[in-house]
């Protein structure tokens, strides 16, 4: 997780500056260096920093002080600007200037300026150091008034509302003290303005005066505020309503807006969607979080779903109805995850695009056919089993040989950048773009749409793919990989004589048809359902995080009234069956046999090695490992399971979408995730205690299973530890998994219904997770021959895991 996000390495002290580039992974940023102490100490620090392959923040700062006038910061940025780029020779996509924002309204006359002049430094760094990116700390601007939050967050918030319009890329403020800029108090937002802007002698005495009336009490609408804003005219009402989320008003003000309107479209085109639009600029701009958009297209979409009748009669007495750019989106076929898929379609309809989702499972042929037949703008695929990957290669085939040119969105959890510009770029000729979550997806769209700016965009991603494409070229195929026999050589090597195997209490096959929502709640591990929501933090601590507290806080309240309603009305059925058999390895292979006959195998297991070079003492692993070896002497075990959280969820999720709701689609989706999980977290505890025993007198708390602390293991095909899905196939027969738990696989090897998960049990006190890797066409070729399957399709289920070109 934290390669996703550049690390900041802050410190006054340029030795541990340099400390944290020396451990940081992946690109960092430098905060900071200045010209404080002379040109030579600032070209040394700017090479030491361009060596490690980190960005810089540049303080306005040189030897004379930090400047603070709009003329002292232009000459210092020129200055370093043309050190770092010029000499130094830093791409200027990674200087960072921060031209210092000072507190204001301090009573000192000199200090008028500061806010103004830094917005207009900003202005002029847009215009004259090409690429150069603005940071500032916003929240020094209203230190004058600590202590009155209401007024800093007015400040905070209009200070970027222009800030970012001049260009401002970055700021340090607490996201919990910005408003919606246009829901501040006017009177209080003029007067903030005139002291921000320096637009009056008298501003700090009138902002000084007023701060007064204004408590600590943020800008958000309190149930207080409820009278008053329902008295406002009808348009602000519903404007209102879409940016707090409020839904209980939402069709009586549409009808009364569309009984004042020329017609009902107008309604939509006005009040509606300038009120999303601004959502989309919020969430954009980090001031709101992603559950609170869903909240707002909730009450955009009860909305026009009322003036649809009335829009769809005013087409047939002949009356023009504006259209918006159609973006089309699929989970391709074999595939059944749709979570990120449906939160980029919320986002994207928050920001004025028709959205035509064709759900999941969606072959090819139905994309192209819908595209053009809905005559869209842009087409988004997504998917998240490795299957998919191939897949997606195959639309884009098939769209480049229709003779489309419209661009081809890619998404989803095992997609990625490299694998777009190699794989799926090159089989299409139209724009190929990978869109790393739904926050990025408005931008990438809105400059592939606009006419303006859809030529640069497509070139300067074509770029950067093409530039992916050829240091992929020359790495070519993967080198200092072990031979497959070295590999088996250096396996990991245990004394059986000296580990424990416990002879399950109970083995055989269980039916696990009598556990119930309330017994699945405690196992639920919260903090992938924050992320699933774009909130990223680690359970318990995000709910007091400054910035996401309040936002996770009302989140995890909503899922545990959706909790409540689940298990009062029954709508989530748990199914799944778990089998414990006796098993033997040989080689790379398992053989599972039943019960305690060990004469012929009842299924066969088939496992991968690591065949990257280790350091000395570490093991070339393969979960067959974990498993006594046949001969050995030892009787050893293992499990399988397969469990669901899906059945009723489909039926939930009809009855929310038939209600607009795609707030409650969404929670009901990631809550039976979490509850799949969590399922496995009890399946896996019941039988380390009882079914097989070999832990009986373990007592650990929920943190301490989220945290793995328990013996044994329990991975899943298609994961780092067995990347191969076709082994689910194994599973299924040797459990009856379709019969015994009702979840079925796609032709991809997905699990159907969605909230599903499977894998197998090892006992093994030694036995972790660990990632096979790339492996090498020697493997490859000994896999398939085990499995009985041709080199080419092995090839096809391992495409990402391939350490060499299969056509060459």
């Amino acid at each position: 997780d934290i390669a996703k996000v550049p690390v900041m390495i802050d410190s006054s002290k340029w030795e541990v500056i340099e400390a944290g580039l020396k451990c940081v992974q992946g690109k960092s940023v430098v905060n900071s260096i200045s010209l404080k102490e002379g040109e030579d100490v600032f070209r040394e620090q700017a090479s030491r920093a361009k060596a490690y392959g980190a960005a810089v923040i540049v303080m306005a700062f040189d030897e004379n002080g930090q400047a603070d006038t709009l003329e002292r910061r232009k000459e210092v940025c020129r200055r370093a600007y043309t050190i770092l780029v010029d000499d130094v020779g830093m791409p200027p996509e990674d200087v960072i200037f921060d031209p210092n924002v000072f507190a204001v309204a301090t009573g000192i006359e000199a200090h008028n300026r500061y806010a103004a002049d830094y917005v207009e430094t900003v202005r002029w760094i847009r215009r004259n150091l090409p690429h150069a990116r603005v940071s500032g700390g916003v929240s020094n601007v209203s230190f004058s008034f600590r202590g009155n939050e209401r007024v800093r967050e007015a400040m905070h918030s209009a200070f970027l509302y222009h800030a970012v319009r001049a260009g401002m890329d970055m700021g340090i403020v607490n996201a919990g003290q910005i408003g919606v800029y246009e829901s501040i108090d006017p009177e209080l937002l003029e007067a903030v303005e005139d002291v921000l802007l320096d637009r009056r002698p008298d501003a700090t005495e009138r902002l000084v005066t007023l701060a007064e009336r204004f408590s600590r009490s943020s800008m958000r609408a309190g149930a207080a505020e409820v009278a008053e804003w329902r008295t406002l005219p009808v348009n602000d009402r519903l404007r209102h309503a879409i940016l707090q989320g409020v839904v209980e008003h939402v069709e009586a003000d549409t009808e009364e807006a569309r009984l004042k309107a020329s017609s009902p479209i107008h309604v939509i085109e006005g009040p509606l969607m300038d009120a999303m639009s601004h959502v989309g600029d919020l969430f954009a701009d980090g001031q709101m979080f992603l559950p609170q958009v869903v909240k707002s297209a909730r009450v955009m979409k009860k909305s026009v779903a009322h003036l649809v009748p009335f829009i769809e009669a005013e087409k047939k007495d002949g009356g023009e109805v504006a259209s918006r750019p159609r973006i089309l989106l699929a989970t391709v076929r074999g595939d059944v995850h749709d979570i990120g898929k449906n939160i980029v379609g919320v986002v994207l309809g928050c920001n004025d695009y028709e959205i035509i989702d064709l759900g999941v499972m969606v072959p090819a042929a139905r994309i192209v056919e819908e595209a053009r037949r809905q005559e869209v703008a842009a087409v988004g695929l997504s998917g998240l089993i490795t299957p998919s990957l191939d897949e997606m290669v195959h639309v884009a085939r098939e769209f480049e040989r229709e003779g489309f040119t419209i661009p081809l969105l890619i998404g989803g959890a095992t997609t990625s950048k490299i694998h777009t510009a190699v794989r799926i770029a090159p089989a299409y000729s139209g724009p190929v773009l990978h869109v790393l979550d739904a926050s990025r997806s408005v931008g990438a769209v809105s400059r592939l749409l606009d006419p303006q700016t859809r030529e640069a965009y497509v070139a300067e991603v074509a770029q950067e793919y093409g530039e992916l494409v050829r240091k992929h070229g020359k790495g070519g195929a993967v080198t200092g990989l072990l031979d497959l026999e070295d590999a088996r050589g250096n396996a990991l090597e245990s004394d059986w004589a000296a580990i424990p195997v416990t002879q399950p209490a109970s083995p055989g096959l269980h039916a696990l048809d009598d556990v119930t929502v309330a017994t699945l709640r405690p196992y639920i591990d919260w903090t992938p359902f924050f992320q699933a929501w774009e909130l990223r933090g680690h359970f318990p601590a995000i709910l007091d995080d400054p910035d996401r507290g309040e936002e996770a806080r009302t989140l995890l309240a909503d899922a545990e009234a959706l909790l409540d309603r689940i298990e009062a009305e029954d709508l989530i059925r748990p199914r799944g069956v778990v089998g414990l058999f006796g098993a033997a390895s040989t080689g790379d292979d398992i053989l599972v046999f039943d019960g305690d006959e060990r004469d012929r195998p009842v299924a066969v297991l088939r496992t991968l090695r690591q065949q990257s070079r280790k350091s000395a003492g570490r093991a070339n692993r393969a979960l067959a490992d974990f498993i006594a070896p046949e001969g050995s002497g030892v009787k050893d075990w293992i499990g399988a399971f397969a469990v669901t959280a899906g059945h009723g969820v489909q039926e939930m999720v009809a009855a929310f979408s038939a209600d607009h709701d795609d707030y409650g689609v969404i929670m009901a989706k990631a809550l039976a995730d979490r509850l799949a999980e969590a399922f496995a977290e009890y399946v896996h505890r019941e039988v380390r205690r009882e079914l097989w025993g070999f832990a009986p007198d373990e007592t650990l708390t929920n943190e301490d299973l989220v945290a793995e602390r328990y013996r044994g293991i329990r991975p899943a095909p298609g994961y780092p530890a067995q990347p191969d899905h076709t082994e689910k196939w194994v599973i299924w027969d040797l459990l009856g998994v379709e019969e015994r738990a009702g979840i079925g696989l796609t032709e991809s090897l997905a699990m159907w219904p969605a909230a599903s998960v499977c894998g197998l049990i090892f006992a093994h006190p030694d036995a972790e997770y660990f990632n096979v890797g790339m492996i090498g066409r020697d493997q490859v070729a000994d896999y398939a021959e085990r499995k009985g399957v041709t080199l080419e399709e092995m090839e096809r289920w391992l495409s990402p895991r391939l350490a060499y070109d299969p056509g060459a």
